[in-house]
């Protein structure tokens, strides 16, 4: 079973992935695709907060 280390660093690193997209989405003018990665966004922002991530650093589309 995976450690919280492991299940952060795993998290952070989708979190990162999904907000390189959605800046690529709203670049492209793509709003639907913008919404849905919106939704995975959210949910992995509220994930990191629960497990204590700091996401001031890592958190590029302050929403």
């Amino acid at each position: 079973m995976p450690g919280n280390a492991e299940i952060a660093k795993d998290t952070i690193e989708q979190f990162k992935k999904i907000q390189r997209y959605m800046i690529a989405a709203k670049k492209e003018e793509a709003t639907e695709t913008y919404s849905i990665l919106k939704e995975e966004y959210l949910s992995l922002k509220a994930l990191l907060n629960v497990i204590g991530v700091n996401l001031i650093d890592i958190d590029r589309i302050k929403e």
